[in-house]
């Protein structure tokens, strides 16, 4: 990094939105500023076509949503609950990837965010009004989409007119005591060509699952791991303060939905310092491991996956997300 790109001195000008009804927690104000010079399409500057008032969370979780489902060329559905995706999918319509990924996560996702990366059509639209949503966030609508959503008046809709470049190059600004963290965006997915490290090779199916999960868990709140199953997430665990207990709470959550591991592919968003969550997908059947790769201790990790006859390849790129 050169210090050009982060100049000694940083303003932010910007133009207050509107007093939101409070922030995280109700004994907490809130508002929503806008920067004007930022053109990028997203839930700050999309056209609310119906329901309640946004909230604090509200904003950050779709936000959350629409950046992860951005990253996708195919119809992709990304259902977010409390900033971490608890389904995502690809099919071909949207309609078929929101109820794959629903598929992952029913408890989850009542009361959740849906995010598409093309048009809200109105077969998908019965479907959405099915169970309680907080928002829904697409590019665009078909009119009798919204007609139906209507019949769900508290739920907000949010048309954003186009989709973000999941590429693109760009800051992001986190205040702490005292100052502020800035950091170049994690705009890309993969940096190169990713690495076979096992004896064996990943088929064609499984290599299409392991990008699949790695793009997944690049949204995934550290320490992450992802399970995925012909282009839908089958498993996801978030958050942990140890990776293995990611990779637990993964299964258990899969177990729940009455979902099978068995041939599924695993991505964790940093390395494996042990064999303990490449042992726990051998464990669930699990044929594929996507990883960074960069412990000291790799060869464990590869040694483990060789004995469970598990396909591994690394990354050479990391995805913590705090």
């Amino acid at each position: 990094m050169t210090e050009a790109e982060f100049p000694e001195e940083m303003q932010l000008n910007l133009k207050r939105a509107e007093v939101l009804r409070y922030g995280e927690n109700s004994h907490q104000g809130g508002a929503l500023y806008l920067n004007p010079g930022d053109k990028r399409p997203g839930v700050a500057s999309a056209r609310k076509v119906q329901g309640k008032e946004l909230s604090y969370n509200n904003l950050q979780d779709a936000d959350a949503a629409f950046e992860c489902v951005s990253e996708f060329d195919e119809p992709a559905c990304v259902i977010v609950k409390h900033m971490n995706p608890c389904g995502v999918a690809v099919g071909e319509s949207v309609h078929e990837a929101y109820l794959r990924a629903l598929a992952c996560d029913k408890v989850s996702a009542f009361g959740g965010i849906v995010a598409l990366n093309s048009k809200l059509t109105a077969v998908l639209a019965t479907e959405l009004v099915q169970i309680f949503l907080e928002v829904i966030i697409a590019p665009d609508a078909e009119e009798d989409a919204l007609v139906i959503l209507s019949a769900k008046p508290n739920v907000r809709v949010l048309l954003t007119g186009a989709m973000p470049d999941a590429e693109a190059k760009r800051k992001t600004v986190r205040s702490i005591a005292g100052g502020f963290l800035v950091q170049d965006a994690d705009s890309k997915v993969f940096d190169g060509e990713v690495a076979t490290v096992t004896k064996r090779a990943p088929t064609s199916s499984e290599l299409s699952d392991m990008m699949f999960a790695f793009t997944v868990v690049k949204h995934v709140k550290s320490n992450a791991i992802v399970y995925a199953k012909n282009g839908a997430t089958v498993g996801i665990g978030a958050g942990q303060m140890s990776r293995i207990y990611s990779a637990k709470i993964a299964a258990m959550k899969a177990e729940e939905a009455g979902i099978s591991l068995k041939g599924a592919s695993m991505a964790s968003d940093a390395f494996f310092p042990f064999p303990d969550c490449v042992e726990e997908a051998a464990r669930m059947g699990a044929t594929a491991i996507i990883q960074p790769g960069g412990s000291l201790k790799d060869k464990d990790s590869i040694d483990a996956a060789d004995k469970a006859g598990i396909a591994m390849v690394t990354t050479h790129i990391r995805h913590f997300r705090h």
